[in-house]
């Protein structure tokens, strides 16, 4: 593991292969160990990987008293390309808040990268369309429970996680297991601050008041449409696919959608071969 500090912060990473860059970016409840099956696959065709752990996943720092909005984590990814790859652009490929990570960085940054994926996160402005229907707020349920004080704290703490357990289990398909994985996300989780850390993201998410007012110039160039040639995947059996199907008006360059059969919502970890076959045949294009 390695450490390159961006923004005031260390940020860990974990590294492999040469050539072009591929940034991978994960989600919640997760960390940058999420890719392991993307690395070596990407490394055999020829790419240097970089794996980040984002903002307030340790061992990268937590931002103590800093911000967690959308603008914040845009700004951060563009400083580890930077740091990275000496501000050319590169590929992206973002699952989950890693996905919403991207498609800001997209719009406001498109000089930044090459060609992107996104998984299993819509655009956000399907996010906000499903704001008003109940299959997806009950879909997203964890969303207002983490603006509560403290209880989400508790509730991810106790019972050997078992809170991290329970969403991995209704996100998944098909009895996905996947112990291994899963204790290095609890390692994670468990180190000190990182739980109230990562449920900042989603504080901030509907809170403006905790969004950094200096990126008010970013926030406003991710709202953007998106140029750069973007490649949408989602598990078949994840709800979020009917939202991510028709958002191609989003994007003014070269767009695709594509399902991953018998996948939930972590398809990455679930169909690693479909998906792996779809990300480098996209970014080989």
């Amino acid at each position: 593991m390695k450490t390159v500090n961006v923004r005031g912060l260390r940020f860990a990473y974990l590294e492999e292969g040469a050539g072009p860059l591929v940034l991978l970016l994960h989600g919640f409840p997760d960390n940058a160990e999420s890719w392991s099956h993307q690395v070596p696959a990407l490394v055999k065709e020829g790419y240097r990987v970089v794996a980040p752990y984002l903002r307030g996943y340790r061992p990268t720092d937590l931002g103590e008293g800093g911000f967690y909005d959308k603008a914040t984590l845009v700004a951060d990814v563009a400083g580890l390309i930077d740091a990275f790859n000496d501000g050319k652009p590169c590929h992206v490929v973002g699952q989950d808040w890693g996905a919403i990570i991207t498609y800001g960085l997209l719009a406001a940054h498109p000089e930044l990268v090459q060609r992107a994926v996104v998984m299993a996160v819509p655009h956000p402005e399907q996010v906000t369309k499903s704001l008003i229907d109940p299959r997806h707020v009950q879909r997203s349920y964890h969303w207002w429970y983490f603006h509560m004080p403290d209880l989400p704290e508790k509730a991810m703490s106790v019972n050997d996680m078992a809170f991290i357990d329970y969403l991995w289990d209704i996100w998944t398909v098909n009895e996905y297991d996947d112990p291994a994985h899963m204790r290095s996300v609890k390692q994670t989780f468990a180190q000190p601050g990182v739980i109230t850390a990562t449920l900042a993201y989603y504080r901030a998410m509907l809170d403006p008041s905790k969004a950094d007012p200096a990126l008010a110039d970013l926030r406003a160039l991710m709202a953007r449409r998106i140029s750069v040639p973007t490649l949408a995947l989602c598990g078949a059996d994840d709800m979020r696919a009917e939202l991510m199907q028709d958002q191609a008006q989003y994007f003014d360059g070269e767009y695709d959608f594509r399902l991953i059969e018998h996948s939930g919502h972590f398809l990455h970890r679930e169909q690693p071969e479909l998906v792996n076959r779809e990300v480098i045949e996209w970014l080989s294009r």
